[in-house]
């Protein structure tokens, strides 16, 4: 598993790239004095999850690869049903595909080197099992939490960023961040601590409104 310095600097990027999208809704929340779902959230969001994906691949890390492939496809249809492809008339369906042609190519070549995959992320001696299903149990409530937003939002024809998701990315950042001390990853560590703050803050601003 490698360790390299500008390793490290692509997961930090891309976790400040998802630090900045919590940090611009977080804002324009409290200046709202109510959840907000901004535009700017999905395209930081779409781009840090591609640049994470690489940077799981290069930790030999399956639980974190694992997570951005179901967040990543939440995004396209969110970004979708704000509008940003509109403009695109015509071409609009065709952007959404080649959106969705990048986790699904990158679940073609993992399928293509099975074998030689399955030995660099299952049999990695410095990720024993028990922590790699600790990572992926974390991983996949983590990610569930856009499954929950994306049903929930396209019952509603609207992107919506509901309870359900504040409290399931609660949950899911809890174990992440222990995965994250466990494996001795700052990348994870940082991040999953800054996001159990906005968390918390949404479902704060959530019950201050309910009871209001």
């Amino acid at each position: 598993m490698s360790t390299s310095p500008w390793i490290f600097a692509l997961g930090f990027f891309a976790q400040g790239l998802f630090a900045a999208r919590m940090l611009v809704q977080w804002l324009l929340s409290e200046k709202a004095g109510k959840v907000i779902n901004p535009t700017v959230f999905w395209i930081l969001s779409l781009i840090a999850s591609l640049l994470f994906f690489i940077y799981g691949w290069l930790r030999q890390d399956f639980a974190l690869m694992l997570g951005q492939v179901i967040g990543y496809c939440a995004y396209v249809w969110n970004l979708d049903a704000k509008g940003v492809w509109r403009p695109l008339g015509a071409w609009r369906p065709v952007a959404t595909s080649l959106l969705l042609a990048v986790p699904a190519a990158a679940i073609g070549i993992v399928a293509a080197h099975w074998p030689e995959v399955r030995e660099i992320l299952f049999h990695n001696d410095d990720i024993p099992r028990w922590l790699l299903i600790l990572g992926v149990v974390g991983q996949t409530i983590f990610s569930l939490r856009f499954l929950y937003q994306l049903f929930y939002s396209a019952s509603r024809r609207e992107s919506l960023l509901p309870t359900g998701f504040w409290i399931i990315s609660l949950t899911g950042a809890i174990l992440i961040l222990t995965y994250g001390i466990l494996r001795r990853d700052p990348v994870l560590i940082l991040a999953q601590s800054f996001g159990l703050v906005t968390y918390i803050r949404n479902l704060m601003l959530i019950r201050r409104n309910r009871a209001a």
